[in-house]
């Protein structure tokens, strides 16, 4: 019973803070030093570098047009827009083809494999690749004679597509340019920005080309160009395709002018991490172009594209000053400085000759029956003090000399 008594008064306590001025050096140094370099970070780190201060908007709205201009010559044929670009909606992810291989007039019906794997002598050396889906059509399981000896037959297009045919890439791509319109929306400040600025004119636009440090603000991209910022050579990546990230950041500070909001653009090979792996180096993509003879029977040309693929990935961060964080990153701040206390409340306790002598004038327990005593008596209107202490001159605060005992 007397265990529950004490847990009931102890739940009914009050607890008020009794301020002890320590006299040391050592303890002062510290407690200052730890408030110098909490205000410091807020300062430098919070306010400036951070801009707490400001609200942010990261949920850019975004919209990209893009065009390719150019003319090259592949397998003695003269390639424009229209044959070398695919999609052709000027969509943000497109592809440039800069190879093709061509397997024309195929026909629905049964023909020999094209690859070697496909050798055989017998009818018993194709059941082995039944049911594989890595070749150019179905294995019937039968060995076929064809120009290149036995070869395991396959029902679908035919003839089947040889695929390692040599074929020189169109090296005029790399003088290709490619036209691209982004613009952008922050929704929480209803800021809409483009990557034109106001003070380009048509003259310029129609003879520029993208520089980074001359002309960073024009909106044509040369492809060779592109690829050299990305540390890739043209001739390499045309043989076996490949994946370009053109990035555009756009960084605004919107309590300055918007016109400072512009677009920062940076490129990246995306697909960096497979260009040493065989199993599937480079980018290629197959499509057909379909026709009827006279007699309905359907036949088709294959093609077989090696192309860079460009990707337009688009971020966006604006800030503007918000008095809702700011007042809310002031009062961290301020509740932070008092982290040296607590420091110097551990050093104290914990670590000091004189750490006994803190605790007893640190916590003090009054009850209520003393504080009724003390105050019967005449002339107190207050906690008496005992003799040996020094009255410091804050008011109401105890002073402890503890540097003769560190």
């Amino acid at each position: 019973m007397s265990m529950i008594w004490g847990c009931v008064t102890d739940f009914f306590t009050y607890e008020t803070t009794k301020s002890v001025v320590v006299k040391s050096w050592s303890v002062g140094i510290i407690n200052r030093v730890v408030q110098l370099l909490i205000i410091i970070y807020f300062v430098c780190w919070v306010f400036l570098h951070e801009k707490a201060y400001q609200v942010k908007d990261s949920g850019i709205e975004s919209s990209v047009m893009t065009k390719v201009k150019g003319f090259g010559y592949h397998n003695n044929r003269v390639m424009d827009v229209a044959d070398y670009v695919a999609p052709t909606q000027g969509a943000a992810v497109f592809c440039i083809i800069t190879k093709l291989i061509v397997t024309e007039k195929q026909f629905e019906g049964f023909c020999p494999e094209s690859e070697m794997k496909y050798n055989c002598d017998t009818d018993e050396d194709c059941d082995k690749h039944l049911g594989s889906f890595l070749g150019n059509g179905i294995i019937t399981g039968a060995c076929v004679n064809s120009s290149k000896g036995g070869r395991c037959e396959m029902e679908g297009w035919c003839p089947a597509e040889n695929d390692k045919v040599k074929m020189q890439p169109m090296m005029e791509v790399e003088n290709f340019t490619i036209f691209i319109k982004n613009s952008i929306r922050f929704p929480m400040f209803n800021v809409t920005r483009g990557n034109f600025p106001s003070s380009l004119n048509t003259t310029y636009i129609k003879n520029c080309t993208y520089d980074p440090e001359h002309n960073r603000h024009c909106p044509f991209f040369k492809v060779g160009d592109v690829l050299r910022y990305t540390g890739q050579e043209f001739s390499t990546i045309a043989q076996t395709g490949g994946e370009i990230g053109i990035n555009i950041e756009w960084k605004c500070n919107l309590d300055e002018s918007e016109e400072r909001c512009e677009p920062h653009y940076s490129f990246t090979r995306l697909d960096a991490v497979f260009q040493k792996n065989g199993i599937s180096e480079g980018y290629n993509f197959r499509f057909a172009k379909y026709y009827k003879m006279e007699n309905g029977t359907d036949f088709r040309t294959l093609h077989k594209a090696f192309a860079i693929r460009f990707d337009i990935l688009v971020t966006g961060l604006a800030r503007k000053f918000n008095t809702v964080p700011t007042l809310i990153n002031l009062v961290a701040a301020f509740t932070s400085v008092g982290l040296g206390t607590v420091l110097c409340d551990i050093i104290l306790l914990n670590f000091l000759k004189g750490a006994d002598q803190y605790k007893a004038k640190k916590f003090e327990k009054v009850s209520e029956s003393q504080i009724q005593i003390l105050l019967s008596r005449e002339g107190c209107s207050q906690l008496s003090i005992k003799p040996e202490e020094k009255i410091s001159d804050d008011s109401g605060a105890v002073s402890l000399y503890l540097d003769q005992q560190l």
